[in-house]
């Protein structure tokens, strides 16, 4: 797993985490924040981590409104905790990470929504970032 994919999966937990805490995205930033200064070995994947998470919580409005507009019937609300977090990483990385192709970025999601959602949840997430990724461009 190269160090890229490993902080994605790490800023999913801390959005993830956030969202079904009902804690602010801020106060999981911080205590993952904490932890990662006691786990030297885990560096390489917090720096990119807390790019992402900044990045989302810099841009959150923004990525919301792209979700909403393009999900086609599934609000924020509807979809699963770890759908939201994928797709919000994932589009934060299509709109506002120059250094990550959006392919790249749609393949990650998609990859993580088979490993960690429902089974319609790669399907949904591949369509719906596919569809942000052609309007970005």
């Amino acid at each position: 797993m190269s160090a890229r994919t490993k902080a994605r999966k790490r800023a999913l937990d801390v959005l993830f985490s956030a969202d079904v805490s009902d804690i602010s995205l801020t106060e999981a930033l911080e205590a993952e924040a904490e932890r990662a200064v006691n786990e030297p070995d885990r560096a390489s994947s917090w720096l990119y981590a807390r790019e992402i998470i900044d990045g989302v919580i810099d841009h959150g409005v923004e990525i919301d409104e792209t979700i909403e507009t393009y999900s086609r019937g599934w609000s924020l609300e509807r979809m699963p905790a770890v759908d939201r977090a994928i797709v919000r990483i994932a589009v934060w990385e299509i709109l506002y990470n120059t250094e990550v192709p959006a392919a790249v970025a749609v393949d990650e999601a998609v990859e993580a929504a088979k490993t960690l959602s429902t089974e319609e949840s790669a399907g949904f997430v591949n369509g719906l970032l596919a569809t942000i990724a052609s309007t970005a461009n």
